[in-house]
C-alpha cells in the first residue's frame, strides 16, 4: 500500500503545475469525446440537455461574479471551471486529510524548562546550571518552531506542499513525529488515490470508460466509450462485440 499511495502523492505535486498551466488555457476535451466519431454514433452528436443548462446558469453566475459593475453585457471566463473544481477539491481533501493524521502522529512539543530569576553566576556549579538552563530553553523553542510540523493555524499550505508531507509521514521521514498506524494509513491511501485520479482526469491522461445512451446500431446492445491517457476514443459494443475506432484525421488532411 505504501508505494502505491507514495507514487499517488508524489504524482499529485509534480502534475500540480500542470493544472495550472490548464486553468487558463483552451478548453478541455469533453468526455466522452463527440466530436470526431460523428459520422460512426450518432449518439456522439447528442449532448446532454439538463447538463448543458446547469452548466450555463453557473458560468453565467460566475461571470456576474467577475463582471466589472461599470461594465455590460457577458464576458468570457478567464478560467476554466472544470480544472478549478478539480483544484479546489483536492486541496480541501488533502489538507483535511494531514489535520487528521498530524491529529494522530504529530507529537507535542518538548516542554521548556521553568524560568529563573535572574541572578548573577558567582560559582562553576551555578555558571553550569544556567547554561544546562539555556540550552533545554533553545531545544524547546527550536522543537516548538521545527518547519516540518503541521501547522492548523493561518493560511493553509498549497496542494503540492501537503501532498509531500503526507508523502513524508508514509515513508517515515524523521521529526516531531510518531509512526503512522494503520488506520491512518488506509485513510491517506484513499485519499491519495481518488485525489489522484481527479487530477488525471482532468488533465485527461488517465484511461476512461463511459458508458453511451445511444444503443449499438446492429444488436441494440449497451455501447461502451473507452479512451483517454492520450489514446484515441473507441467505443464497443457489449452485447455483440463490434468496436468503432476513431477516423483518422491525419490521413483525410
Amino acid at each position: 500500500m505504501n508505494a502505491t499511495t507514495a507514487e499517488h502523492l508524489r504524482s499529485i505535486a509534480l502534475r500540480w503545475t500542470d493544472l495550472q498551466d490548464a486553468l487558463g488555457g483552451a478548453s478541455a476535451p469533453v468526455w466522452p469525446p463527440a466530436g470526431r466519431m460523428r459520422d460512426y454514433l450518432r449518439a456522439l452528436e447528442e449532448l446532454d440537455a439538463e447538463e448543458a443548462e446547469a452548466e450555463r446558469h453557473r458560468a453565467l453566475a460566475l461571470r456576474t461574479l467577475e463582471r466589472d459593475p461599470a461594465q455590460l453585457g457577458e464576458r468570457p471566463i478567464p478560467i476554466r471551471l472544470r480544472i478549478h473544481d478539480t483544484m479546489r477539491v483536492v486541496h480541501a481533501s488533502l489538507v483535511a486529510c494531514a489535520d487528521a493524521v498530524a491529529e494522530v502522529v504529530q507529537r507535542d512539543p518538548i516542554k521548556p524548562p521553568p524560568p529563573r530569576r535572574a541572578a548573577v553566576a558567582r560559582t562553576r556549579a551555578e555558571r553550569i546550571a544556567w547554561e544546562d538552563h539555556a540550552r533545554r530553553v533553545e531545544i524547546a523553542q527550536q522543537d516548538a518552531d521545527d518547519p516540518r510540523r503541521w501547522r492548523w493555524t493561518g493560511v493553509r499550505p498549497d496542494a503540492p506542499y501537503t501532498a509531500l508531507w503526507l508523502l513524508a509521514r508514509v515513508q517515515g521521514a524523521p521529526g516531531p513525529f510518531r509512526p503512522l498506524p494503520d488506520r491512518e494509513l488506509a485513510l491517506l491511501a484513499n485519499v491519495a488515490r481518488e485525489a489522484c485520479a481527479r487530477v488525471e482526469t482532468a488533465l485527461d491522461i488517465a484511461a476512461q470508460k463511459a458508458g453511451l445512451s445511444h444503443p449499438c446500431p446492429d444488436c441494440g446492445g449497451q455501447l461502451e466509450m473507452h479512451g483517454g491517457a492520450g489514446a484515441p476514443p473507441v467505443a464497443h459494443c457489449r452485447g455483440c462485440g463490434r468496436t468503432w475506432s476513431t477516423p483518422d484525421v491525419s490521413a483525410a488532411a
